[in-house]
Order: C-alpha cells, then sequence, then structure tokens
C-alpha cells in the first residue's frame, strides 16, 4: 500500500497489504481484529476471524470497519490485524435422523449461565 486510505465513521474499507502466502494443505491462516484498534478507534475486522485457504496465493487484504467516531487513516506500515496460522482436519460426515442427549440438550444463547 503506497497512499494513505481513510476510513470514515462507520464506513468499510478493504486494506491491501502487499503480502502473501503459500500454506501447506491442512492449514488455514485467520485474520483477526487488533484489541488496541478496537478498544481505542472503534477499528475492526469484518468477517473475523476471516480465513485464507491453503491454496490462496494472491495478496492478503484486510476488510476493516470502522465503528469509532473520527475517520481512521491506515499508513503504510501500520499494524491493523493479526494473522494466526492454525491447523484443520478434514473429516468424514455421518449423518444422523436423531443425535444423543445430554444436560444442555437445545439450550443455547446464554442457557449455560454468566
Amino acid at each position: 500500500m503506497d497512499e494513505e486510505i481513510a476510513i470514515s465513521a462507520g464506513k468499510v474499507a478493504m486494506i491491501p497489504t502487499n503480502l502473501s502466502i503459500a500454506l501447506q494443505s491442512g492449514y488455514e491462516c485467520q485474520v483477526r481484529s487488533r484489541s488496541g484498534l478496537a478498544a481505542k478507534s472503534g477499528l475492526f475486522c469484518l468477517n473475523s476471524p476471516g480465513t485464507i485457504d491453503s491454496d490462496y496465493r494472491g495478496e492478503i487484504k484486510v476488510i476493516l470497519a470502522n465503528f469509532g467516531k473520527d475517520t481512521f487513516v491506515v499508513k503504510s506500515g501500520d499494524r491493523i490485524a493479526q494473522l494466526v496460522i492454525a491447523k484443520y482436519e478434514h473429516i468424514t460426515w455421518n449423518e444422523k435422523e436423531t443425535l444423543s442427549d445430554t444436560d444442555r440438550g437445545t439450550g443455547g444463547f446464554g442457557s449455560t449461565g454468566v
């Protein structure tokens, strides 16, 4: 990225990084928000964590959303996101008509308490 990119309050921008990677099969790269930017400026990575698949060879771009009150200016060299490399497993799905019972059952969204 050669020029600065201004992200107005309430807007979203795709930020180029000038980075490309080559991962082995069975690994992904996750793009995540930086906590300091989120807390201080209201800047978040959308679709977080975003996934970069092992067969992707293009430039990594970061989708940033400005939930803050002020325009945020991204400059070349700014640390705007975190990348985490994670191993994943390939699975085979086994379709079932019913699932085994648990204490929680179908309870979701707060059903286990605070």
